[in-house]
């Protein structure tokens, strides 16, 4: 044992080595704790967040473009251009895949992660990037899925989940890659190419040509990319700001929490706001879900509430359900509160926007499912598996209808009284408020309730 080593002392008395000598103890310089680091400081900026509650194409980018109105800045999460945003305004009507919604409002800064969009968009370092041989596999795995198994996921085939497979195997690429080095970035796209190349023999990639493409992306692009963390902390942490984080897709499409397999590949319930752009969960504040009076679903995938009769193909028409990115025609039914009471419990909403109520107004009747039930027994929760979601039966409680038209409404006194209790339904069964009411394409069309 060496002779210098030190034999702490815990009773205060002088330290003495093993050998017997005395340790000089050196003076150190107190340093007072900063008390006020231990107080619990409340966020001095708050994310508001735009949620969708079903399976999407509840009209989230009405209500995020309501509310960008005085936003100073406007974020997109999770997700990529297979989401499609339709906003109406002054009888202009804008669809939005890739861009926020509120980047109509010239005074916020549109964050994802016109004329002057350049100035108003800042684009994640941090964010990956689908490839067009991305999109190739994903038409290739869905007709795969066809072939082998009869029935595909029913993907809008824009190379999404390829690119989160990418991601996940730690072989894709990001937008810091490609404004950096490009030589470094050709020699990993190449690598990334030759990946796909060996799993699909049959894949037609024009890696040259991509790349000379990806080049004048970079130049185009640079001057928008940011180190989207330190963005973002800046805003939170910095003076006095409005930050609105719109989502993508919706709750019943999330990669986790969704009705899985038919899903999209990214966090589109609450937490993807964290993971997505990087936001610590204190600094979220009121999240709102966007809830449409009746139920749509694109693509294939159990859907309980369904009508497949004179009631869906009128859902559908009065609505003009097709798609905004595929145009696919949307199957329509009956709103489904189980579903939306579940999407609650997962995203935890301060309020609930309820759009498309006018299009129920020449109903005489109106059902809204209530409870799930599997071979005569009732299910206590939204179902995991999807066998057993599509073998579910629907309790339904029957609402008057209204028959009369809603859509020049501006309060909720406007309103027939069957529809005022419609929405007290709403509010009753999911113990959570109703904020607005769609009952039009336009911004007017949205009634605030409080």
């Amino acid at each position: 044992m060496a002779s210098d080593s030190i034999m702490a002392n815990r009773n205060g008395q002088e330290s003495v080595s093993l050998n017997g000598e005395p340790v000089v103890k050196r003076p150190r310089d107190s340093v007072e704790p900063d008390l006020s680091l231990r107080a619990l400081k409340e966020p001095q900026n708050k994310v508001t967040v735009v949620l969708g509650a079903q399976w999407g194409d509840e009209g989230k980018g009405k209500v995020v473009d309501l509310l960008a109105m005085d936003a100073d800045i406007v974020c997109r999460c999770q997700g990529g251009n297979n989401a499609g945003h339709t906003v109406v305004v002054d009888s202009v009507e804008y669809d939005f895949h890739l861009l926020p919604s509120g980047v109509l409002n010239k005074k916020a800064t549109s964050f994802i992660g016109l004329q002057g969009w350049e100035e108003r968009l800042k684009i994640s370092d941090r964010a990956h990037i689908v490839f067009n041989f991305h999109q190739a596999v994903d038409g290739i795995q869905e007709q795969q899925r066809q072939q082998q198994e009869g029935k595909n996921l029913g993907t809008t085939k824009k190379g999404i989940g390829p690119a989160y497979s990418s991601k996940a195997a730690r072989n894709g690429l990001r937008v810091c890659d490609l404004v950096s080095d490009f030589k470094v970035f050709e020699d990993k796209f190449r690598m990334l190419a030759e990946h796909f190349l060996t799993m699909y023999p049959n894949l037609n990639v024009d890696v040259d040509g991509e790349l000379k493409q990806l080049k004048e992306f970079a130049e185009r692009l640079r001057p928008l990319v940011t180190d989207g963390v330190y963005f973002m902390h800046k805003a939170l942490t910095g003076p006095s700001k409005k930050i609105l984080v719109e989502g993508a897709n919706a709750a019943l499409l999330d990669i986790d929490f969704g009705t899985y397999p038919f899903v999209t590949s990214s966090n589109c319930t609450v937490g993807g706001v964290c993971t997505g752009l990087g936001v610590p969960p204190s600094y979220v504040g009121r999240v709102y879900g966007v809830v449409k009076a009746y139920t749509t679903r694109v693509g294939v995938g159990a859907f309980p509430t369904e009508q497949d009769s004179e009631i869906g193909e009128l859902l559908q028409s009065r609505g003009r359900e097709f798609g905004v990115t595929t145009g696919r025609r949307r199957r329509c039914g009956w709103l489904d509160l189980i579903l939306v009471r579940y999407a609650h419990m997962v995203n935890g909403f301060s309020a609930i926007a309820l759009t498309k109520l006018d299009i129920l107004d020449t109903l005489p009747e109106i059902k809204v499912g209530v409870a799930y039930k599997v071979d005569g027994e009732p299910l206590p929760s939204f179902p995991a598996n999807m066998d057993v979601l599509t073998r579910v039966s629907v309790d339904y409680q029957t609402l008057p209808g209204w028959r009369c038209s809603t859509e020049s409404a501006r309060s909720f006194e406007e309103l027939p009284s069957q529809a005022q209790n419609y929405i007290r339904f709403i509010e009753d069964f999911l113990q959570v408020p109703v904020k607005w009411v769609g009952v039009g394409k336009s911004r007017e069309s949205m009634i605030k309730l409080f």
